[in-house]
């Protein structure tokens, strides 16, 4: 994963410029230990409130050890509110467990390796390689957005990283992840029973 950790900082700091780099290596290089919180991403979502669905979708992608490892993260977890966005049908076929897969690289596509409190991406712009391999194409000109979603509570602390509420489910945009946006109801079966 830190070869993960220096994509992303070299893509964001050719992006954003060279005082940008300095910033993103210390960011990076911050021990887990100093941060705030005592409990990790996974267990810090379930007890906020706003991330039921989050938590079920994480269950259901298997991915509750992988984010309970030690990171750190930054994870742009989406809401409630935001999982509410998506037409129903949607969610509920993503999380089947025929779907897993597409849940899983969805949900790693919202996790960053290495740690960067929202006041970092203030006034830059650029781009990280998050865990499941899409971009995120960060704007922090006025308050902080990635992929076109807003973070609406920034900074919660967790003891492998951080966390940033955002207001939308970041869906892939490439060709090679699109069967995220919609996932296989049948696997089997001719095109005419669809």
């Amino acid at each position: 994963m830190k070869t993960i950790l220096l994509a992303a900082t070299a893509a964001f700091a050719l992006a954003a410029g060279p005082a940008l780099a300095a910033t993103e290596a210390k960011t990076a290089a911050a021990p887990a230990a100093t941060q705030a919180g005592t409990a990790n991403i996974v267990a810090t979502a379930r007890a906020d409130g706003e991330f039921s669905t989050l938590t079920k979708a994480i269950e259901a992608a298997g991915l509750t050890q992988e984010l309970s490892a030690a990171g750190p993260y930054t994870f742009f977890a989406p809401t409630d509110a935001a999982f509410a966005k998506l037409p129903p049908e949607q969610l509920a076929s993503l999380m089947q467990p025929a779907n897993k897969e597409q849940l899983r690289t969805l949900l790693q596509n919202h996790v960053v390796d290495g740690q960067a409190k929202a006041d970092y991406f203030a006034g830059k712009a650029g781009e990280m390689t998050a865990l499941g391999g899409g971009k995120l194409a960060l704007d922090g000109a006025s308050g902080v957005k990635v992929n076109g979603a807003t973070v609406v509570k920034a900074d919660i602390a967790a003891s492998n990283g951080v966390i940033h509420a955002i207001d939308t489910v970041m869906l892939p945009t490439s060709a090679a992840q699109a069967a995220v946006q919609a996932p296989a109801e049948v696997e089997e079966g001719s095109s005419d029973e669809k």
